[in-house]
């Protein structure tokens, strides 16, 4: 507290402590009145606390400074100018999202091809103005949604090629789309930019993934995802989300062989993906879910933050200054049937680009080991399948298979509902194998073939993985939901800013409701009885007035 306040402060002590003494009985109401931010009084307030002597200077100015810019004079334009951009903000976070599901616009349905596509989930999107549709796998583990794009070096995109497909594949072109802008180098978001020529011109992107020589390379893009919303009062609409593409001109590895030949759809944290872009624009919630059903088939909601009654456990930072990067959690232990083993923790990617299951090699051996000593079947290999632990059954049935089950902290379980992969014959099933595989590096990776018959929420606003047992057919209460896509077009709306996107992991705290402050007591005050203590009473003064001055100045303001 400043120097100059401190004989105020002893007079007033002084003087409570005769007024005490008078009557011992007496009481004091202290009260803390909720001031407007941009009101006079809060004006005055401030003044002193930006190094102005006099908080009148600060009201008077019109000059052009930061100060001034954001203390409005009142009823002015900028003072609701400045309300309204706040409102605008309060409606884009989450108590104010536009809808409470997204989905593609061609419907919320997934899909895998088996390996003919790499096992992985695909689902059909439209982007541009005309809208062209493409066929995009989901991946968790990246960012950036890439399409094939003026190609250079592309997958072969007919039919033909692919015995699951009925129609031809596409290729994205932004001189095609009236909605396209190319990304500048000087963009925010454009990582290679410090290496181009210059700040105009278009941005280049490289993207490598965990699959050998695979990648992905071109240019970043601004156009319209189309998409059907739900929810919140509205009605099987549609909406056009801004986003960033990848003009893949250049694929390798994979990408040639038959995995995403047309495009891959990102959805990790990064400030890029889809579901940053989504919720920044404030359409939905910071969340997504993706559910695998045994038939091949599954769901993608932008915005589902899952049930109530769903397990979850929190996100790992995966960077070691705290950083969340990617989704990362922490596998306390693994069970096999009853027995849960010691010395089973560790940390897991949980990604749907990656087909199976692969945990740390110390961990792997003694899960394998427990499986096989429960397993009431014959050990046996099968050619060219990658799994060690495989077994012979009868055309009939599969034999009893022990649970194989995830512990999580605060006793969250997943319980894994299909650990095994079966081996069909021409009769039928011959045999299966434990679909976990071991990995070279102490991360392991929770893969799709574990997340099966789970709702698989990704909760970015809390940072949490939830999970619950789901048919991937109805993911809410409501009992009309319709999954397929509308039939009406909305206006699009603006790309957000670099600030916005910047601000990836941040939470703005929405501001009160315009209005004057009271000029009575709240209701809700401090009532303090008198001691017969002059000491004391000096004391709670002292940490009273601290108190007061501190929730005036620093936490009046809305």
């Amino acid at each position: 507290m400043a120097a100059r306040s401190r004989p105020l402060l002893l007079l007033m002590a002084a003087v409570f402590c005769l007024l005490a003494g008078a009557d011992n009985a007496a009481a004091i109401t202290l009260s803390a009145r909720v001031i407007h931010r941009f009101s006079d009084e809060a004006r005055l307030l401030r003044a002193p606390r930006n190094g102005s002597g006099n908080g009148g200077e600060l009201y008077a100015s019109t000059s052009s400074s930061s100060s001034s810019a954001s203390w409005p004079r009142r009823s002015s334009v900028e003072y609701y100018q400045m309300l309204f951009a706040s409102d605008v903000q309060r409606q884009k976070m989450k108590l104010g999202s536009q809808f409470q599901f997204l989905f593609p616009s061609e419907g919320s349905q997934t899909i895998s091809f088996g390996n003919d596509f790499g096992w992985l989930h695909y689902t059909w999107i439209n982007i541009g103005t005309p809208n062209v549709s493409f066929l995009v796998a989901l991946d968790v583990g990246s960012d950036l949604l890439w399409v094939p794009c003026d190609c250079v070096q592309c997958a072969p995109l007919s039919a033909s090629y692919y015995s699951s497909l009925d129609r031809d594949l596409n290729e994205y072109s932004p001189s095609g789309s009236s909605s396209s802008n190319h990304l500048s180098c000087s963009h925010q978001l454009c990582q290679l930019g410090p290496s181009c020529k210059s700040p105009k011109q278009p941005c280049p992107y490289v993207v490598s993934y965990y699959t050998e020589n695979t990648s992905t390379s071109g240019l970043l893009v601004e156009d319209i995802l189309h998409l059907a919303a739900w929810g919140n009062d509205t009605s099987n609409s549609s909406v056009q989300a801004p986003v960033i593409i990848g003009c893949g001109m250049k694929q390798s590895g994979g990408y040639l062989d038959g995995v995403a030949p047309d495009g891959l759809m990102g959805l990790g944290l990064g400030e890029i993906s889809v579901p940053s872009f989504l919720s920044k624009a404030g359409f939905v919630r910071n969340s997504f879910s993706l559910c695998f059903d045994e038939d091949n088939s599954g769901r993608i909601f932008f915005g589902d933050q899952g049930p109530v009654n769903q397990q979850s456990t929190s996100f790992l930072p995966s960077t070691p200054n705290g950083n969340y990067d990617t989704y990362i959690v922490g596998v306390q232990a693994f069970c096999i049937g009853n027995s849960c083993m010691k010395q089973t923790g560790f940390k897991a990617l949980v990604d749907s680009g990656t087909s199976f299951t692969y945990v740390p090699q110390e961990v792997y051996e003694k899960v394998s080991k427990e499986f096989d000593r429960r397993v009431n079947a014959t050990r046996t290999s099968y050619e060219g399948y990658p799994w060690k632990y495989c077994y012979k059954t009868s055309s009939q049935a599969l034999p009893k298979i022990p649970s194989v089950v995830l512990v999580f902290p605060a006793n969250n379980s997943f319980v894994v509902s299909y650990p095994i992969f079966p081996i069909n014959g021409e009769e039928g099933a011959i045999g299966f194998c434990l679909a976990i595989q071991p990995g070279d590096e102490e991360i392991g990776t929770i893969g799709q073939n574990f997340m099966t018959g789970y709702r698989m929420v990704f909760d970015r606003e809390a940072l949490k993985l939830g999970w619950s047992r789901s048919n991937c057919q109805d993911l809410t209460d409501a009992k009309n939901m319709n999954l397929t896509p509308p039939t009406k077009g909305t206006p699009s709306n603006p790309l957000p800013t670099n600030e916005q996107q910047s601000t990836h992991g941040e939470h703005a705290v929405a501001p009160a409701v315009a209005g004057r402050a009271p000029s009575k007591p709240s209701a809700a005050s401090i009532r303090l009885t008198a001691s017969p203590s002059c000491l004391l009473r000096l004391s709670l003064l002292i940490i009273l007035l601290h108190l007061v001055l501190d929730v005036k100045v620093d936490t009046g303001f809305c």
